[in-house]
């Protein structure tokens, strides 16, 4: 059984996987992950592999802790990886985002692939056929894009996100819900289109926080998933054994 925990500002991922089945999830305060861990420990009798991510934001005790209760790796660039990586600076690639093509190398092989991560960022990761990832996008999130209009200006509320029931706004809310809901939903959906004209024969996965609510608004056809950076990284785990 291995324990997945992808680390996060002020919370943390926790998953437990049976070789490819995930059989148990929760989000937990970073603060509070080892309490958390335990419980797992109790529950789980068989876990004994870990890998974490972003390892820069957990402290030294609970580090400590996971190398001495784990077969511990901990993912970073230098890890060994089932793809090619053509990215011009690969020591900047976040590990996120090398989770995720891991995720599309063991579930969508020898296919063209485009991930998009839709959380705090927007990112796309592109990964052709001959398994080379190629680098993507990034852009700012749905929740960012709000932040960023009510911080930036004199006047404009910081609102809740909301899915606009028109596309003309009739009021300031509903037309910052157009700018930034229809925004985020052309961007997507153009971008697939540009990826669409170099490679026709693109598969497309969705995954991140905003999954849910995307999903039924793109006019793309993809796979939805919000579980793919957990599969990703739970794929690498079990590549770095052999």
């Amino acid at each position: 059984m291995n324990l997945i925990i992808d680390v996060g500002n002020t919370y943390t991922k926790l998953a437990v996987f049976k070789k490819n089945k995930l059989i148990n999830k929760k989000s937990v305060e970073t603060k509070d992950c080892v309490n958390q861990i335990k419980k797992l420990q109790k529950e789980y009798k068989q876990l004994k592999d870990a890998i974490v991510s972003s390892v820069g934001r957990l402290d030294v005790d609970t580090l400590d802790f996971l190398k001495k209760e784990f077969e511990l790796q901990i993912l970073s660039s230098k890890s060994k990886l089932p793809f090619k990586n053509l990215y011009s600076t690969p020591n900047t690639l976040g590990i996120d985002r090398i989770a995720l093509v891991c995720a599309s190398v063991e579930q969508f092989p020898d296919n063209n692939v485009l991930i998009i991560d839709a959380g705090t960022c927007i990112t796309f990761d592109f990964i052709n056929a001959n398994n080379e990832y190629l680098g993507g996008a990034i852009s700012p999130g749905i929740r960012m894009r709000y932040k960023a209009m009510h911080n930036q200006t004199a006047n404009l509320p910081l609102l809740e996100t909301e899915v606009p029931k028109h596309f003309i706004g009739d009021a300031t809310a509903t037309s910052m819900h157009s700018g930034v809901i229809n925004g985020v939903f052309n961007e997507i959906d153009g971008c697939i289109s540009q990826y669409k004209t170099e490679y026709q024969d693109l598969t497309v996965i969705l995954t991140g926080g905003d999954t849910k609510m995307l999903s039924k608004q793109l006019k793309s056809s993809i796979f939805a998933n919000s579980n793919f950076l957990l599969e990703g990284l739970n794929f690498i785990l079990q590549y770095n054994q052999h």
